[in-house]
């Protein structure tokens, strides 16, 4: 374990340049991984860390000291920080000082949907992206695509909300989504508040792709023209729509229950 002490050490400097930029994240392709379930969840699905940082204080934790003793045995390199030098690494607040810098998965791009999938354009909410990347991958989903304008899938805030639903898909960001759905093998799903046909009509009993939109401005009317079906979701109150990442969770889980019937 390497301890550091000082700020203007040059691996703090680095480490805290990928903790608090995308842009610098996206050059590296590497990704920071913040808190024990991140951590855990990254070592039970997909191994080793590139690096394991832990603050002084968290390791009077149980879990931490295990997740360290995991790192030390497959001799990941790991830095011990002060409280004060680990907190401006970290969005979290109130968390367990551990995080991971791993690189950032990247999967090949598929020619064409044949599986289930969730193609998002500008879903502009780290949360509700997060949110939706959660409800998927517990729906049995396996591939995300995000268009250009969508919030970065990988960012600490995405990655929180997910609770480590990204290390289970295969998530692919800055695509072309009218190229992707006008080549689809399977039919592509859209929501819609302008159209009469029910989530509820539809045989979900085979592999779709789901299209949600901006939470404001919903689908691009192009590729809401594009898919396959365009689908409302009924509601009683008197609320105009559901939130997007509440709408996705619907959609997947009609279709879960469909297949389970069956």
């Amino acid at each position: 374990m390497h301890v550091i002490t000082s700020r203007d050490n040059a691996h703090y400097k680095e480490l805290k340049q990928l903790a608090t930029s995308a842009q610098a994240r996206r050059k590296a392709g590497q990704s920071i991984l913040d808190g024990v379930h991140l951590c855990k969840t990254w070592l039970q699905e997909l191994g080793m860390p590139l690096l394991c940082v832990v603050g002084e204080s968290a390791l009077q934790n149980a879990e931490v000291r295990d997740v360290v003793q995991q790192c030390e045995q497959s001799d990941v390199r790991i830095i011990n920080v002060p409280d004060a030098l680990y907190a401006p690494l970290s969005q979290v607040e109130n968390g367990i000082d551990l995080l991971f810098l791993v690189k950032t998965p990247a999967p090949t791009m598929p020619s064409q949907l044949a599986l289930s999938a969730v193609l998002l354009d500008q879903v502009q909410d780290p949360g509700n992206l997060g949110s939706i990347m959660r409800s998927a991958a517990a729906a049995g989903v396996k591939q995300i695509f995000c268009a250009s304008g969508t919030t970065q899938a990988w960012s600490p805030k995405v990655l929180r909300a997910g609770m480590g639903a990204h290390f289970v898909l295969d998530i692919f960001e800055n695509v072309d989504l009218h190229a992707l759905i006008t080549s689809a093998r399977i039919d592509v799903v859209a929501t819609s508040s302008h159209t009469e046909q029910s989530l509820y009509d539809l045989d979900l009993s085979h592999p779709v792709a789901w299209l949600f939109g901006h939470e404001g401005q919903g689908v691009d009317p192009a590729l809401l023209a594009a898919a396959s079906h365009r689908i409302a979701i009924p509601h009683l109150g008197s609320m105009e729509s559901l939130n997007v990442a509440a709408s996705a969770a619907v959609c997947f889980f009609e279709q879960v229950r469909q297949l389970t019937q069956r």
